[in-house]
C-alpha cells in the first residue's frame, strides 16, 4: 500500500491504490483522506487530525496549519 504524508502532522500514513502490494496481499486500511475545506483548499489529513478540527464552524487551511 502506498504512503502520504499528512498535512496537519506530517506523519506519514497508508491510502488505498496503486499496486505497491498487489503481490504480498497485505491488507492495511486506509488511515486518511483528502478534504476539501470551506475555503476552497484541499488537504490530505490523517483520521486524528481530522477529529481535532473545530466542528462548530466551516474549517479552513489556518485550522489545518494550527494542527
Amino acid at each position: 500500500m502506498a504512503s502520504r504524508a499528512c498535512d496537519g502532522c506530517d506523519t506519514n500514513v497508508s491510502i488505498a491504490g496503486g499496486i505497491a502490494n498487489i503481490w504480498s496481499q497485505e491488507s492495511r486500511p486506509t488511515e486518511g483522506i483528502v478534504l476539501e475545506l470551506g475555503d476552497d483548499t484541499e488537504h490530505f489529513l490523517c483520521y486524528d487530525c481530522i477529529d481535532q478540527l473545530p466542528d462548530d464552524r466551516e474549517v479552513t487551511a489556518a485550522d489545518v496549519a494550527a494542527l
